[in-house]
């Protein structure tokens, strides 16, 4: 039977821990546990058995971290070997059990980022993936795996390889810290949005937490989940007990807490790091014979970025319309020019004045839209958090930007058309998305409400033989001027009526052109605005920067109850010092910027104020021309000093509050690292040696190839100043202690992913305390906690980036 029509029936029960497991076994540190399927089959195909006959439904195989950067031709061991052995030694396993159950071919992270902030490819990293699930699956695998991802972009490629290679089930289980954050700043909404509009099967979270600080989590997952959710904690925390990984929590307690999240919905529940046949048995005897608790379609209509989710239908939503080159020549000219400094600064400045979501389009017929519209996006989502409407009439610039955005974009547009229908619905099923449709089709736009209404009706019908859900679809009612046709305003507002009343549904409207032709057209503008909204409007395409629409706006929600207590109205409003001429608030006051269009806030108060907003903002060309600047009237170290290392530390604070998010970080170091270039080519024409404030050694411990941490924490570090020896990944101890003796290296930076490298990080402390006691150790990673730190002897355990900074304050002053 397959998995899926089962999971309807009952609870299913997935396996525990592999690694711990094969340590025990006899795993050496720093060996690819995957090579094991080949060389110690029999000792594989022992373990899951052991879980299945402990009760377990699903045994995963073991290729975590087996890929082909891993297993290639320059290796002892190549990849279809090690994924074909992995699943015939499952196939055994249950054979031999005797029981039914289902194999999943697990598929974990690649260890890298991908571009802009890292260095593999988008597309590299699905080949990679497809790779791993085409071979998986041609060998016998029931589905497949994706598990402890902690990137939003990188779970994003795994799944579209998985689906590219197989029409297997694809389930998917991320791994949030205690606040509920992936790495890179992801959240339970938009992780949930994300993987629904990916078309994945089941979804969830496994690693890095155990089941008690799962649970709040859970909540949020449930929340917004519309499929089954997978729930794999750890056995709780982790410690070091003499050479060997334990955990705290033992099986009767994870058992107790893993009946309870059964009882709060999760419909598959296993184990992970620490977790063993005795923790799945436990809750196997517990929840086997509990009914499963109803999994309930949410019906929300959600757009995401790679940090957040936004919500349309609630509360009216704001559509940024300033990046678009329709009468705007400025604009047009960047786009020429190939200026994206001045299409980032668009979406910083609206961002600031309070747009929700950004409107992306960048059509001109003299440019490369589909590689134009590729890469605005890739560089606005690297500086700024908010969703983007990918807004293009050519079908390859749109299906480019969707697969390689990351998160669950808005769409704009379809049409009534069956031509738009069939080119664009089969797009959204793929790649996952929330439409604009226009009421319009072969017959043109209905003079009448009922004519638009009835286009609205043919397009759900569409797109529900497209399996897409009306939740997914916003409808544009269409606003032309009035200033041609008197009754378009009121054919307008009632066919936003009707959409919310008779079909349940959000609508979308590009509010500006009712006024085309008309003077003072922000009069028209605002006054439409609040009658629309009044209406039904779900989502307005405005221009965050006028003072009139976001008025109407922040008065709109403190009168129809929308704004609790007034908050955000008086905290954009009760700075106020006087009223401009045309009767409005003179300035905005916090959260609510200015009407100045692009540049005021990075442009005003001189080039100091430049620099250090260029580099909060992460604009790179923006801060190495303030710097440029600067260095006619001011000494390179004061600049450093002065405004870039404040600028960093903001930034870094923000980070670590959880209102700034990885690729922020390091988009903003990237920016600082622009400008620093300038200093060092000013510094070195005049003569002047650079002073670094000290030396750090970074390394990814023996066997473990999970770079990630080190390349983020190197990056910060050399923007601090400070000299970093990056002695790489998969590192023998050895060379780290050669290294610091060498040159007395006062601190050293060790990072391991893999619970089964652990014990390369303390022998390689161990050895440091012996032939370098001088030197401070600095450690983190994934599997750690403060506690395991400081049971391997480590002098502080950084829980981020910005942590590894700190320290570095401390230890050089």
């Amino acid at each position: 039977m397959n998995i899926l029509q089962e999971l309807q029936k009952r609870i299913l029960f997935c396996d525990g821990g592999m690694g711990s497991l094969l340590q025990e076994a006899g795993l050496k540190a720093g060996e690819l546990p995957g090579t094991w399927n080949i060389t110690h089959r029999s000792e594989l195909v022992r373990i899951h058995r052991a879980y299945l006959e402990a009760g377990a439904d699903i045994v995963t195989t073991n290729t975590f971290g087996v890929d082909r950067l891993k297993y290639n031709e320059n290796t002892e061991y190549q990849l279809e070997p090690v994924i074909a052995a992995a699943v015939s030694n499952a196939k055994k396993a249950v054979s031999l059990s005797g029981r039914q159950a289902w194999i999943g071919l697990d598929m974990g992270p690649t260890g890298k980022l991908l571009k802009p902030l890292g260095d593999l490819d988008f597309e590299d990293a699905v080949d990679i993936y497809r790779e791993v699930a085409s071979v998986g699956a041609r060998e016998g695998a029931d589905f497949i795996l994706i598990e402890t991802m902690s990137d939003s972009y990188e779970t994003k490629a795994a799944v579209l390889g998985a689906r590219e290679a197989c029409d297997l089930p694809v389930f998917v289980t991320v791994t949030f810290d205690e606040r509920g954050k992936l790495l890179t700043g992801g959240n339970p909404a938009s992780v949930v949005a994300l993987l629904e509009g990916l078309g994945v099967d089941v979804l969830g979270m496994n690693c890095g937490l155990g089941p008690a600080q799962m649970r709040d989590i859970l909540k949020e997952i449930l929340a917004e989940s519309s499929i089954p959710v997978m729930i794999n904690p750890n056995a709780g925390l982790p410690r070091s007990e003499n050479g060997r990984t334990v955990y705290d929590i033992d099986a009767e307690e994870f058992a107790e807490i893993m009946e309870e999240i059964v009882d709060m919905g999760a419909r598959i529940v296993g184990g992970c790091c620490g977790t063993t046949p005795e923790h799945i048995r436990k809750v196997v005897s517990r929840c086997k014979n509990k009914l499963p608790a109803a999994v309930e379609k949410k019906n929300r209509t959600v757009v995401t970025s790679f940090a957040q989710a936004v919500e349309i239908g609630k509360s009216p939503v704001i559509i940024g319309e300033r990046i678009n080159p329709t009468g705007k020549s400025k604009f047009k000219q960047a786009l020429r020019d190939h200026n994206l400094e001045y299409i980032l600064q668009e979406g910083v400045t609206q961002q600031e004045h309070g747009a929700h979501i950004l409107d992306v389009n960048v059509g001109l017929p003299e440019i490369d839209e589909p590689s134009m519209m590729e890469e605005v996006v890739r560089e606005l989502q690297s500086i700024i958090d908010l969703p983007l409407q990918l807004d293009t009439s050519d079908p390859e610039a749109m299906e480019r930007a969707m697969r390689i955005y990351n998160g669950k974009p808005l769409i704009n547009s379809v049409n009534g058309k069956a031509e738009s229908m069939k080119a664009i619905f089969p797009l959204v099923k793929k790649y996952g998305g929330v439409v604009v449709a226009l009421c319009l089709d072969e017959s043109g736009i209905p003079d009448t409400a009922e004519g638009r209404v009835s286009i609205a009706e043919k397009i759900y019908r569409t797109a529900a033989e497209y399996g897409i859900g009306p939740e997914n679809i916003l409808i544009d009612a269409l606003c032309l001027t009035v200033s041609s046709d008197s009754r378009g305003a009121l054919t307008t507002l009632e066919t936003l009526r009707r959409v919310k009343d008779e079909l349940g549904g959000k609508t979308v409207l590009g509010v500006s052109n009712i006024s085309f032709g008309l003077p003072q057209r922000e009069i028209i503008n605002g006054a439409f605005f609040t009658m629309a909204m009044e209406c039904g409007l779900s989502a307005a395409i405005i221009n965050p920067n006028s003072e009139i629409m976001m008025r109407a706006y922040y008065s709109f929600r403190a009168l129809m109850d929308l704004d609790p207590q007034c908050g955000e109205y008086i905290s954009v409003y009760g700075g106020q010092t006087g009223v401009s001429a045309a009767g409005g608030v003179s300035s905005f006051a916090a959260g609510g910027g200015s009407a100045a269009g692009p540049g005021a806030e990075t442009g005003d108060g001189g080039p100091e104020s430049r620099l250090e907003a260029s580099i909060e903002k992460g604009l790179r060309e923006q801060a190495a021309a303030a710097v440029k600047e600067l260095l006619g009237a001011k000494d390179a170290l004061d600049i450093i000093n002065g405004q870039m290392i404040p600028a960093l530390d903001r930034v870094g604070k923000g980070f670590e509050k959880g209102t700034l998010f990885l690729p922020q970080l390091l988009m903003s170091a990237e920016a600082a690292r622009a400008a620093f270039d300038i200093i060092k080519e000013s510094m070195a024409a005049s003569g002047v040696k650079q002073e670094k404030r000290g030396t750090i050694i970074l390394a990814t411990v023996k066997g473990d190839i999970h770079d990630i941490g080190k390349n983020i924490v190197k990056v910060l570090l050399e923007n601090y100043s400070y000299e970093v020896l990056d002695l790489g990944k998969d590192v023998p101890p050895e060379l780290i202690v050669e290294t610091a003796v060498e040159r007395h290296v006062p601190l050293v930076g060790l990072s391991a992913l893999m619970t089964t490298t652990v014990p390369s990080m303390e022998e390689t402390i161990r050895q440091l305390r012996i032939k370098a006691p001088w030197a401070k150790v600095m450690v983190g990673g994934a599997v750690l906690t403060q506690e395991y730190a400081d049971t391997m002897g480590a002098d502080r355990y950084c829980r981020d980036a910005m942590a590894s900074v700190g320290y570095a304050e401390e230890v050089f002053g």
